[in-house]
């Protein structure tokens, strides 16, 4: 069966009341992290997915570290998501989001990506460089503060 991989923030759960985490000097990145677990789902994302796992396997790419793993599965468990498959960023793995879920990308496409859905635009830009059918969830806006997260730090 094909797969339809799938961000978490930003595609079904909207972590905008976070950002003031990352908008400290020094930002709070566990704080940040651990907010998480009272996200609010984004509908339009959760319909989405539940739309998809009615085609596809259902795997999830998530820039959130590793250690995260029980919190993000809890949530998703929450709101009967399929969880079955959670690829995070490993300890110490700081690449910009494009180069850190690319590089999960190429290991998933033996599998046959039917649908790659993410909330950065740099990441869908670059997934569609490589030749994968990306598609750019912008039902949420896009913090600032998230986008220099993802995009420069490597850290979400």
């Amino acid at each position: 069966m094909s797969i339809a991989v799938l961000d978490v923030d930003g595609v079904v759960a909207d972590a905008r009341h976070r950002m003031g985490y990352l908008q400290r000097q020094p930002k709070d990145w566990p704080g940040f992290f651990r907010a998480a677990a009272s996200d609010p789902a984004c509908e339009r994302g959760v319909a989405l997915a539940a739309e998809l796992a009615a085609a596809h396997d259902i795997v999830w790419l998530t820039g959130r570290p590793e250690w995260l793993r029980a919190l993000t599965r809890e949530w998703l468990d929450r709101l009967e998501l399929p969880s079955r498959e959670l690829r995070m960023r490993p300890r110490h793995d700081h690449r910009p989001a494009p180069a850190f879920k690319l590089g999960v990308l190429r290991e998933l496409a033996p599998r046959h990506i039917a649908t790659f859905v993410d909330d950065d635009r740099e990441v869908v830009r670059a997934a569609r460089a490589a030749g994968h059918p990306a598609v750019l969830a912008d039902w949420l806006p896009r913090a600032p503060a998230l986008r220099n997260a993802q995009d420069h730090l490597g850290r979400t």
